[in-house]
């Protein structure tokens, strides 16, 4: 734990050193944390984000629509436009390994920057050395292991990622969501003695691995994305254990965003009682009928993925999501 990007934890005895840089690691962590038990929205206008803002969304994230080629970070100029319009802290996607990109957010002075494999990759063997940056930074993962490498590489908070498709399918989040809780549980059980197999197997530094032992839980801010598109939805990431949500810009297109995002925010805040959840996520059948695969839409998928007719039709008899 003596290692120079050693992480802090969430009590008050952080792990002492005089090193600026983990003073400075620690600071974002800290910044990071301010968003814990909040719902961070997608936005990619002014007005979407004013709509974020007023519904109760703890961060916005900063997000141009591409119908075409390749997704890239968005333009400074929509940045700044936002963050004119808007109070609450504001946070654009790079892509992963550039960190130019990364460079050019944090000079339009973003409060956080999301090296986001959803958008196009940039380099495929590095990401960014993060602790190059003052801005907090957050990255996405699949397992245990790809999470603990990312925080020793300077991310402060670590995103669980799911559906990227936007289908509002929630199926690979929850998978991943428990594939990282239940390897964290497993740790927690472990003699001190298996904790270095441990963190050979899943490929994480041994010191960040016992900290996550010694903690219980991600030794930084843990948020769930992808697929997640209504208040239940949202609960149940937080009930599993995340500490906050990811929404993406698919609440836009129903037909009251506002009450949508309301509702998603109420449900992180309450996720623990039923009553609640089942008032806020009244009144939403018009809204979530699109998240619903009809024949239009396995066709779409079916194209998407090169499924050929008979299994377009055996993935359109399976139900809807």
């Amino acid at each position: 734990m003596a290692d120079d990007n050693a992480v802090t934890i969430y009590s008050n005895s952080a792990i002492t050193d005089t090193n600026k840089k983990k003073n400075s690691f620690t600071i974002k962590v800290g910044l990071a944390q301010m968003l814990r038990g909040g719902a961070i929205v997608e936005v990619s206008d002014p007005d979407q984000a004013k709509i974020a803002e007023s519904a109760g969304a703890c961060c916005i994230i900063v997000n141009e629509i591409v119908e075409s080629g390749i997704s890239r970070m968005p333009d400074p100029s929509l940045v700044k436009e936002i963050k004119r319009v808007v109070s609450i802290p504001v946070m654009a996607k790079a892509r992963v390994g550039h960190f130019v990109e990364a460079q050019i957010l944090e000079a339009v002075e973003v409060d956080y920057i999301d090296e986001s494999e959803v958008l196009a990759v940039a380099d495929e063997n590095h990401f960014v050395n993060k602790h190059n940056f003052r801005v907090p930074f957050v990255c996405g993962c699949r397992d245990l292991g790809e999470a603990l490498r990312r925080v020793r590489e300077g991310a402060a908070m670590i995103r669980t990622q799911g559906d990227i498709s936007k289908l509002g399918d929630i199926v690979t989040t929850v998978g991943n969501v428990r594939k990282v809780m239940g390897d964290i549980r497993v740790l927690s059980n472990m003699d001190d003695d298996e904790v270095f197999a441990f963190s050979k197997k899943i490929g994480a530094p041994y010191d960040i691995v016992a900290q996550t032992k010694q903690m219980g839980r991600l030794p930084v801010v843990h948020f769930a994305a992808g697929g997640i598109s209504t208040p239940a939805d949202a609960a149940l990431m937080m009930q599993l254990g995340c500490d906050g949500v990811f929404v993406g810009p698919e609440v836009f297109s129903c037909a009251d965003p506002y009450k949508k995002v309301r509702a998603i925010v109420q449900a992180v805040r309450n996720y623990s009682d039923p009553r609640v959840l089942a008032e806020v996520s009244s009144g939403f059948n018009e809204a979530m009928s699109r998240f619903n695969l009809d024949e239009n839409s396995v066709e779409q998928f079916g194209t998407r993925f090169n499924l050929d007719e008979n299994s377009a039709e055996q993935f359109g008899t399976r139900g809807t999501y």
